[in-house]
């Protein structure tokens, strides 16, 4: 398997958030032709349990275009809806622990450069989506994961492996569902990575500490439209009520417990000048390093979002688009993954547990937490990769060379513990 072609393959057709058809089929296709038994569509996700599902005309959408960039439609029948997550599993020559591995898989809507010294664009395969691009290394990740299935193909080890292809982490939507259905209760050991973070390349970090408790919240305003000039009076203003809540939204205090995020990010309503305005929409997070703090702070928010709904007498429901916890990573899987990293070529600087800098979440939380609930261990490694322009940003790309070398090291991880 040519890892790099594969990801530049990837990264030409980078789907956002469940709408991974063409990246999942062609996961499926690969672990198939590996002989790895297959959980994927309904069977991998809970349905119920998905947050922040793209509308049905999105979802259409773009399994139309997955089928015609060449998905496979039997493989995409099964998908359909949005049920984008894939689970590979291969047992080997006798009884063992259950080691899994996460790979993320899902874009950005994020407008590619095509400035001439864009590495992509000097090369020929920057996104062909305009609009989406992978500019967060998950093209990277679900590389790195398909070049892991076919090292251990051979199937020469004691016990199971478990690899999670996973949608929807940007919004920290996807992992939940899958934690839901089940798929970690059997798992004795997680791993999960990202490539970049600001580590340079060369550099390998066992763990990680410093992601946030977040909640995603969509506001849902509803009022009574009316001429603004003619009968102003008669009318209920749910963009003014999505206003006052935005500003108090705002004005939350920072807590002693813990370092706090609020932002409202999104705030629609409206269709003309002259009409009062009878539906309006905002979308805000919450973070905390603590996720007692950040639930104290999410429930602020909706007291205010309530209250500025009754005070323009609207009608208003908030639902959960996204979610993560904190994490904790397990010391013996750090040191066995530094141990590893010593024995593959190009990684020179070794470090334990790195602290995150960038105040983001990782909805990966939820899978570790449910394997450490379970008695099993977890952790989050950092492999480094020099890029040209930060996280989500138009020229984000990743050194190539990283990607043969993260998947040896994660073999050699999974063949230490399936001895």
């Amino acid at each position: 398997m040519d890892i790099i072609s594969l990801r530049r393959d990837l990264h030409q057709h980078p789907e956002v958030g469940f709408t991974e058809f063409r990246t999942a089929s062609k996961v499926v296709e690969a672990l198939n032709s590996l002989k790895y038994n297959l959980i994927f569509g309904k069977d991998a996700l809970n349905g119920e349990s998905r947050r922040g599902v793209p509308p049905v005309e999105v979802l259409e959408e773009t399994f139309n275009r997955a089928l015609q960039d060449g998905a496979n439609p039997k493989i995409l029948q099964e998908m359909e809806g949005g049920y984008t997550a894939v689970i590979g599993i291969l047992k080997g020559k006798a009884d063992g622990p259950t080691v899994a591995f996460r790979f993320d898989m899902d874009a950005l809507p994020v407008t590619e450069s095509t400035d001439s010294d864009h590495f992509p664009q000097m090369n020929g395969f920057r996104s062909k989506y305009e609009g989406n691009m992978h500019a967060c290394a998950h093209d990277g990740h679900t590389a790195i994961g398909l070049g892991l299935a076919e090292k251990l193909a051979d199937g020469n080890f004691s016990g199971t492996v478990k690899l999670i292809f996973q949608p929807a982490e940007e919004g920290v939507r996807g992992a939940y569902s899958i934690v839901q259905k089940g798929i970690l209760d059997d798992v004795d050991y997680l791993y999960c990575l990202h490539l970049g973070t600001d580590v340079p390349l060369g550099e390998f970090h066992g763990g990680s500490s410093g992601f946030l408790a977040s909640t995603k919240m969509a506001a849902h305003f509803h009022g009574v439209s009316s001429h603004a000039g003619a009968s102003p009076e008669k009318g209920k203003n749910a963009l003014l009520g999505a206003a006052t809540a935005l500003l108090n939204i705002h004005a939350i205090p920072r807590f002693s417990s813990g370092s706090t995020r609020i932002n409202v990010g999104i705030l629609n309503g409206g269709t003309a000048a002259n009409i009062i305005p009878a539906h309006a929409k905002m979308v805000i997070e919450t973070r905390s390093v603590s996720e007692e703090t950040n639930a104290e702070v999410e429930q602020r928010v909706r007291n205010i979002v309530a209250h500025s709904a009754g005070m323009h007498e609207l009608e208003h429901e908030i639902e959960i688009i996204g979610q993560a916890i904190t994490i904790r990573c397990d010391q013996e899987l750090v040191e066995l993954a530094m141990e590893e990293a010593r024995n593959v070529d190009g990684f020179s600087t070794i470090k334990a547990c790195r602290e995150s800098g960038s105040a983001g979440s990782e909805d990966a939380s939820f899978m570790i937490r449910r394997v450490q609930d379970n008695g099993g261990k977890g952790t989050y490694m950092i492999i480094g990769t020099d890029i040209p322009a930060p996280h989500h940003h138009p020229k984000f790309d990743v050194q190539e060379e990283v990607l043969p070398r993260s998947a040896e090291l994660l073999n050699l991880i999974a063949r230490r513990l399936l001895k």
